[in-house]
């Protein structure tokens, strides 16, 4: 059988030098290209799924004339997906035989037990260095803990890296030569094209859709942490990949005086960090997405346009009433985030259509999406929340919580979110906007619930006929993360946790316990 040839190599730098490497196919990935064409065994495969940290590297992108570090899971990371790119293993940090001050810390704090998970723990590291320590930022305790969720260490060794973690700033330092590095990089980005290759990488929103309406059988990728599990665990093979995270346009945040549009190329990391500076008591929400390697590399786009029932973005965005901005070379349109999907998987998006933007009301503002009966946000009172414990609760008129059920508290994937988004005025609900997500085929808006509630006074009573309202409204599956009952169970219960907090019940979940309080 001929072996097929694959026109455009990839090209990144690595150890100062440029790497080209040719014939490879749409489909493989970054820690196949690392261990099995370039001989990289230190990075090593664990679950092959984005879990474990075990593969994790680092990759370095020019970005407002700087370097933009972000360690990732190479597992899940298609190879031609770096084009263009820096690259660090944990072959590369050590210089001149002596090792990274990430390597040495962990050495000094005995960071490593039986060895496996080392090489992505020092990558994470290595990553948090160039990040931090190397900007003059503190690495806390807290900040390390986050930044490590997505490395998992099954000697149960955690405390003496987090030793390692706030150890490293205090030893010799050793920094990137940026300025040559950003020549390098400079060199090696080129305009890719959109009908000869494989692996489509436009770098405009222009060509994007121009590709998409010649090549509508290509799949498309915005990050890949879920298409990603498709070639490792189903073994799938494209014969053609169309990747948006190129497309400059597209990997821009702008912010307007009622709302902010996401591109659909923006990681999951920096939309959170956008979506965070509104509202503050999102970041432990945030922060349990998945583990930073995923975040780096995830796109928000993706999630939504995947449209899985699990997915964590969904039911946040609903509820802050989001919009979608899908784009072909016909045109664009606009639609409410839970009109996208049409079931399982499956949306209203045309062939030649792709989700470019999503626009996400800021806090006061008007919500773009009100139910019969011109129940929206309210007009009157603008005020934007602040955090008072825990994960935050809002001051002002918009009270939003998100709540996240999976059983490992990080990095793992929800039976049950739900995200509620109520006005209260005067001691009674003048406005509610809730998502749900794991209780039914797509992420869903409970409009049953939110009519139990508008109008109501906001008292235990009127809790109890939502909770009922809730719990009625959606026929759950039973499968591997929960069963049918207990997800119906819980989603009540969610609603109840929200209305005692918000009668100052604090200790009531992980974010909020504060162990010296509880002696």
């Amino acid at each position: 059988m001929a072996v097929p040839l694959f026109s455009r190599p990839i090209r990144f730098i690595r150890r100062g030098e440029v790497v080209s490497v040719s014939n490879v196919p749409p489909s493989r990935t970054l820690l196949e290209l690392l261990r099995e064409d370039l001989a990289c065994t230190g990075t090593k495969e664990g679950c092959g799924e984005g879990d474990c940290g075990a593969c994790t590297v680092v990759l370095g992108e020019a970005e407002g004339g700087q370097v933009r570090y972000r360690a990732i899971n190479s597992c899940i990371r298609l190879a031609h997906s770096i084009d263009g790119m820096a690259l660090w293993t944990v072959e590369d940090i050590a210089q001149e035989g002596a090792l990274h001050p990430v390597q040495q810390a962990m050495v000094n704090e005995h960071g490593s037990q039986c060895g496996f998970c080392t090489p992505g723990f020092v990558m994470s590291l290595f990553g948090m260095y160039q990040n931090h320590v190397c900007q003059g930022k503190p690495i806390t305790r807290e900040l390390a803990q986050e930044e490590l969720s997505g490395n998992l260490c099954r000697c149960t060794g955690y405390r003496p890296i987090l030793d390692a973690a706030q150890a490293m700033a205090a030893l010799p330092p050793v920094k990137v030569d940026e300025s040559a590095l950003l020549r390098q990089l400079k060199s090696v980005r080129t305009e890719p094209g959109v009908t000869e290759a494989e692996y489509l990488a436009p770098r405009t929103l222009a060509g994007l859709l121009r590709a998409r309406a010649s090549q509508p059988g290509a799949q498309l990728v915005a990050g890949c942490t879920d298409v990603g599990l498709w070639v490792t665990k189903m073994h799938k093979e494209f014969g053609q990949v169309l990747d948006v995270t190129q497309v400059e346009e597209l990997r821009r945040i702008e912010h307007y005086p009622h709302h902010i549009a996401i591109g659909a190329a923006v990681t999951l990391a920096d939309a959170y960090a956008a979506l965070e500076k509104d509202r503050p008591q999102l970041h432990n929400f945030a922060a349990r997405f998945a583990g930073l390697p995923v975040r780096n590399s995830g796109t928000l786009g993706g999630n939504v346009a995947n449209g899985s029932p699990i997915g964590d973005s969904m039911p946040l965005l609903i509820a802050l009433g989001a919009n979608v901005v899908l784009m072909s070379v016909r045109g664009h349109r606009e639609m409410p985030l839970e009109k996208l999907y049409t079931g399982y998987r499956t949306s209203v998006m045309a062939v030649d259509e792709v989700l470019a933007w999503i626009k996400v009301p800021r806090p006061g503002s008007p919500h773009p999406n009100p139910l019969p009966g011109g129940e929206g946000i309210d007009k009157t009172n603008r005020v934007a929340p602040s955090p008072l414990w825990g994960e935050g609760w809002g001051e002002g008129p918009e009270r939003l919580r998100v709540y996240k059920i999976s059983k490992r508290y990080d990095d793992d994937i929800s039976a049950v979110c739900l995200a509620i988004n109520l006005q209260v005025k005067d001691g009674k609900v003048t406005a509610a906007s809730i998502g749900a997500g794991g209780v039914a085929a797509t992420p869903v808006r409970a409009v049953q619930t939110e009519a139990a509630l508008r109008g109501q006074p906001w008292t235990q009573a009127t809790v109890r006929q939502a909770m009922a309202a809730l719990r009625a409204e959606f026929s759950p599956i039973s499968d591997m993360r929960a069963s049918a009952a207990y997800r119906s169970e819980v989603l009540g219960n969610l609603l109840q946790r929200y209305w005692l907090e918000s009668q100052g019940l604090q200790q009531i979940n992980l974010a909020s316990f504060r162990l010296e309080e509880a002696a």
